[in-house]
């Protein structure tokens, strides 16, 4: 019985800048795929990535948000600017943390990695990295796809792509079907 991570992808990245000339394709690429696209749910990559993806209408996933709460003190109000305006299943959660505290038990990245068959980091910084270590840790396969110096802080174990069709040949073997 196939479930709904096995067919899902995670992307993560920046929060701020969009870095459309990797999100775009991705998202396009993971379309054309059939998978469920995942991400934290706001702006910059995860806002690229989603608007790319959603844009494919004979696409057959859908685009996932795992949303962050306000703060430690507010948990039941999403982080201003969450859910991005792309985002077809938004989860809220409780979990405030993000950034430098990506690796806290009170962050969501824990949730981002877990839920999904695979992950793909585009160019980001803390929280990205913290992402890629946690899918590590994990046992997750993870892919980096951008140019070296937006990807410096990854560790140099993390396999890196230079072509939306090399990603695509990462990410078959990990997805249910083989798609």
């Amino acid at each position: 019985m196939a479930t709904l991570s096995a067919r899902t992808v995670g992307v993560m990245g920046s929060g701020s800048a969009e870095h459309e000339d990797y999100a775009g394709p991705v998202g396009e690429a993971l379309a054309e795929l059939g998978v469920n696209l995942l991400t934290g749910g706001g702006g910059g990559v995860m806002t690229a990535v989603s608007r790319a993806f959603t844009a494919r209408r004979d696409r057959r996933g859908i685009c996932i948000g795992i949303i962050p709460c306000a703060s430690e003190t507010d948990r039941m109000t999403p982080r201003a600017g969450y859910p991005n305006q792309f985002i077809e299943l938004a989860i809220y959660t409780h979990l405030p943390y993000s950034g430098r505290l990506g690796m806290h038990d009170l962050s969501r990245n824990h949730i981002n990695v877990l839920s999904c068959a695979a992950i793909v980091a585009l160019p980001g910084e803390e929280g990205t990295a913290t992402e890629v270590s946690l899918a590590q840790q994990y046992g997750k396969p993870v892919v980096a796809y951008a140019s070296v110096s937006a990807i410096r802080h990854f560790p140099q174990s993390v396999r890196r792509v230079e072509s939306v069709a090399e990603l695509k040949q990462f990410l078959r073997p990990y997805l249910d079907d083989g798609a």
